[in-house]
């Protein structure tokens, strides 16, 4: 009978995330707010298909232990060691802070003493970190700045789970110290530190030699799993130990093999969470007191999106994006569930209490995706209505002009700058321009695609523009406003595909460089030199194979309007191809042959 309703809820979980999520997705409400309507419409206030939360919420956390075993592996114990300030500075700020705000208006709400609505204020400080860290993923913000800041920001947020859980047994009617003692779990760090230095890089040697590609996965698991569950008999977070051997490993050969390992198990248990926190909503204290819980929930985000937000600007950050990043750490974690769960069992605080809290936390997890899509939205059409003032800003006047400033534009840069030529750059990016200035390069903000910037940029006084922009429909706006504009200038533009560079080449620009088309190319030469081609002859192919296609390219210039043309054009440009190089082969076998008649 078991085996039977863990076979159900296995199926009304995966049928609702299969039903639920495309459906969000494709009205761009995220992923995550799919996850938890799923849940709350099978959980047990809704359909009922779920009667017992709790019961698969102890599974579904495997979900997040798999995510910070994956962001340790991304990480290594140096740049670990480098983010401390960040950790201890930042995360202890926002902590402190949160945590005495969100104190003070539990004290109000709720008639608590000060330890303890100081206890509940830093539950409610710590955020979701699969929440957040998906939500930093889909922006692909991980890797960036104001990324790093966030996820420093959640690990010191991590390392205050055993504190809270201790304060919590603490404030218990006739404590009696039923928690593990602070000396193991120091132990179980040093032990897990040991066997991932000097154990786990030997063991993945063995099974990689002797083992398949199903052992390696049962390792990766083991690991992973290993490391979580004995943080969690020493009394300490079971994600937090993941995450550790995630670091322990970093650095090692199998690194990318395990990530690959994990990752499907990480994708589907980390949904099954977020459907589990949709299934632990109350709907029926929601329905009893909505205003009032969803006042809550607000509430909670505003101080967290305030608070985290001056933290992250005061350390010299743009605003805008500090408040941001504040909103996406803003929503409550699901380690409050934990807290609440407990301080109910040791009657610390009342069951409608618990319910409350329990339900504005989840409240702004199913609020937080949406509000940062608005806020997203927002700040896009400030931007756009915003005319930025140049008048007063002094530009050097150089030969380039730069647009652009990512890794395309920054090679020429580079290049330049070797060579003690001065450029202009001009990015607006402000996160992307404030880790240059970090690193040495003299770069501008502003949006190259208006005429006053170019001009006051020295456009009237520069011989080169380099058009480097990733936005393919600004990147042709600029294109055609330099040419109307400033016709003196030698226009040199980045082309992301073959349609960019043909709308390009129809305006006229002077360079046009496919931003692959030579790496490819010499991929190729390489790839023919591998198979056993000759030097010669390989180079001779590429040779007829670049001519042939920029030949090509000028012909669909003529037609790229008519799509008829083009397909006909693209046959028979395919069957021209086929006999250069058959005509190539006979002639160099003919060469081949007199050399060894001779």
């Amino acid at each position: 009978m078991e085996n039977n309703q863990l076979l159900h809820t296995s199926v009304v979980l995966l049928a609702a995330a299969v039903i639920a999520v495309p459906i969000f997705k494709r009205f761009n409400l995220g992923s995550i707010l799919g996850y938890l309507a799923a849940g709350v419409v099978v959980g047990p206030y809704f359909l009922g298909f779920i009667e017992d939360p709790a019961a698969v919420l102890d599974f579904a956390e495997i979900g997040v232990v798999l995510l910070l075993f994956v962001l340790g592996l991304e990480l290594n114990p140096k740049s670990l060691w480098q983010m401390r300030k960040k950790i201890i500075g930042l995360g202890g700020a926002q902590l402190l802070l949160c945590g005495l705000a969100l104190g003070g208006l539990a004290a109000l709400a709720l008639s608590l003493d000060f330890k303890l609505s100081f206890l509940i204020g830093i539950t409610l400080a710590l955020s979701s970190t699969a929440f957040a860290v998906q939500l930093l993923k889909e922006r692909s913000m991980l890797n960036q700045p104001l990324g790093r800041i966030g996820f420093s920001i959640l690990l010191m947020q991590d390392l205050a789970v055993i504190p809270v859980l201790l304060g919590v047994q603490a404030m218990a009617p006739n404590a009696n110290g039923h928690i593990a003692p602070w000396w193991l779990g120091l132990v179980a760090v040093l032990i897990t530190l040991a066997i991932g230095t000097y154990l786990l890089n030997p063991l993945l040697r063995i099974v990689a030699k002797y083992g398949n590609s199903e052992v390696m996965t049962a390792a990766a698991l083991l690991i992973v799993l290993g490391a979580a569950l004995g943080f969690e008999y020493a009394g300490l977070s079971m994600p937090m130990g993941a995450f550790i051997a995630g670091i322990m490993l970093a650095n090692s050969s199998f690194r990318h093999q395990l990530e690959a390992d994990i990752e499907p198990f990480k994708g589907l248990l980390l949904g099954l969470f977020f459907i589990t926190i949709g299934t632990s909503i109350n709907l029926n204290l929601l329905f009893a007191d909505p205003w009032i819980l969803l006042a809550g929930a607000l509430l909670l985000l505003l101080v967290k999106t305030s608070v985290i937000g001056s933290i992250i600007a005061y350390t010299g950050q743009s605003k805008i994006h500090s408040f941001r990043l504040g909103l996406m750490l803003a929503q409550g974690g699901e380690f409050a569930f934990v807290v609440m769960a407990q301080a109910l069992s040791l009657h610390i605080l009342d069951k409608q209490s618990t319910e409350q809290i329990t339900i504005v936390v989840g409240l702004s997890m199913a609020l937080n995706a949406p509000l940062l899509m608005l806020f997203e939205s927002l700040i896009k059409r400030k931007g756009k209505e915003k005319k930025v003032d140049y008048s007063n800003v002094k530009f050097e006047t150089n030969k380039v002009i730069i647009a652009g400033f990512g890794r395309f534009g920054q090679a020429t840069g580079r290049l330049l700058a070797a060579k003690g030529m001065q450029f202009t750059a001009l990015d607006k990016d402000p996160e992307h321009i404030e880790f240059l200035k970090k690193v040495g390069h003299k770069i501008y903000f502003g949006d190259a695609t208006r005429y006053d910037l170019l001009r006051k940029a020295g456009a009237k006084q520069a011989s080169v523009l380099l058009i480097a922009i990733d936005n393919i429909s600004d990147s042709l706006h600029l294109a055609q406003m330099a040419k109307r504009k400033f016709p003196h200038l030698t226009i040199i533009a980045r082309a992301h595909n073959r349609t960019h560079a043909l709308s390009l080449m129809d305006l006229n620009v002077d360079v046009v460089i496919r931003e692959v088309w030579e790496s490819s190319l010499t991929a190729a030469e390489h790839t023919l030199l591998a198979l056993g081609y000759a030097p010669a002859h390989a180079e001779r192919m590429i040779d007829i194979f670049q001519r042939h296609d920029e030949a090509s390219l000028l012909e669909q210039l003529e037609h790229k309007d008519d799509m008829p043309a083009l397909m006909a054009l693209a046959k028979e440009n395919r069957k021209q191809m086929h006999d250069l190089f058959m005509a190539d082969r006979n002639v160099y076998a003919s060469e081949e042959a007199k050399v060894t008649d001779q």
